[in-house]
């Protein structure tokens, strides 16, 4: 049974969710993420792991996630130069990690154009999995999240491996499965330099035995064509991330026009629905702001996806005021803890099959109100 909003007033209007919710049945390690399929609970993605408690992508994040209850973990997979996926939001890694402090790697730093943009810094395929293991792993937001600079220099970068013993690990001690959602990072950048990320993945997956439909595992990413390949390379779920903004890399390299928003109507969907599983959609596909950052009303985006069988998972849920609409703010602290409750319980409300989370605790305590 999908859940239904009611009734929804925006900008500072009252917000009001009547929510259908069926019973949970006992976590069934063989049902895995099919309960996101409507027939039962959200599912909770611990965004980067716990990353709005400890720095992204790091095992201690991924394991805190876990513990709060978390049905699934999401690393962000970029390549080493000897083929090893590691977690990293991106490739290039000064933001996250302490290799601008290492002399021994300061010649690396150089400037490479992925995805059309220049980047400037030390990117992960110029390193050996050896050498950014003696990195140390900081906090990407220090401003806004100060207390996690706390953990800064404690934890290593995670290989692809390492993250799904983890998940094992965690879900034997606590009676239940924890899937995997990984990302893959710039497909089309990733293989033009040699290095692709699908047969790597695809070959962890088939030595963990987790290459099957009913495996808990989403396979996602923000271009289209390594989906569409991936789609009959694998069985694995797949889920097309669509943003609110711009265009899959690999559309502007095919010439093709369409945007993530053409994407997101009816017949954009329909197209998807020809090799994913379900679309990963910016909030704001779903409930737009305004210019003031106010909510309007909601769009069409779960209904259509819903009509071609597709999943609906949405992102990014964060607890401070700066990610939320004004709608749900609390003070005028950008960085302080606003109403994500409310936030979750309106989208929620709408029918998702899944939240993206920095802070799963309040996801999970979310759901459980409903």
């Amino acid at each position: 049974m999908r859940r239904t909003l009611s009734t929804l007033g925006v900008a500072g209007a009252l917000l009001a969710a009547a929510v259908a919710v069926p019973t949970m049945a006992a976590a069934d390690p063989s049902t895995g993420a099919d309960r996101a399929r409507g027939n039962d609970r959200p599912i909770v993605i611990g965004h980067r792991g716990a990353s709005g408690y400890r720095p992204e992508h790091t095992l201690e994040a991924y394991r805190l996630a876990i513990r709060m209850g978390a049905d699934y973990i999401e690393p962000d997979l970029v390549s080493t130069s000897d083929g090893v996926l590691v977690a990293r939001h991106e490739n290039e890694i000064s933001g996250t990690t302490d290799v601008s402090t290492h002399p021994e790697f300061a010649a690396r730093k150089t400037t490479k154009t992925i995805d059309g943009v220049a980047v400037t810094g030390w990117f992960t395929e110029d390193f050996t999995l050896a050498e950014l293991k003696t990195l140390r792993a900081k906090e990407r937001l220090p401003q806004v999240r100060v207390a996690n600079t706390a953990f800064d220099g404690r934890f290593e970068v995670p290989t692809l491996q390492e993250v799904i013993d983890l998940a094992r690990t965690e879900g034997r001690a606590r009676g239940r499965t924890i899937g995997i959602y990984p990302e893959t990072k710039h497909p089309t950048y990733f293989t033009s330099i040699g290095l692709p990320l699908e047969e790597p993945l695809l070959k962890v997956l088939r030595q963990n035995k987790l290459d099957h439909k009913n495996s808990p595992v989403f396979i996602q990413s923000f271009e289209t064509a390594n989906l569409r390949r991936l789609s009959r390379l694998t069985d694995v779920k797949l889920i097309q991330l669509l943003d609110a903004t711009g265009r899959p890399y690999d559309f502007t390299v095919a010439g093709d026009t369409r945007s993530y928003q053409d994407l997101a109507t009816a017949l954009g969907l329909k197209w998807i629905a020809g090799y994913a599983d379900g679309i990963g959609a910016n909030k704001s596909l779903i409930v737009p702001r305004n210019a003031a950052g106010a909510l309007l009303a909601p769009t069409n985006v779960v209904r259509d996806a819903h009509r071609d069988g597709l999943l609906v998972h949405s992102w990014t849920f964060r607890a401070e005021n700066q990610f939320l609409p004004v709608d749900f703010r609390i003070g005028t602290d950008p960085n302080a803890r606003g109403d994500i409750t409310a936030e979750y319980e309106l989208f929620l409300g709408l029918g998702l099959d899944g939240v993206f989370s920095d802070h799963p605790d309040t996801a999970v305590a979310a759901r459980a109100g409903l």
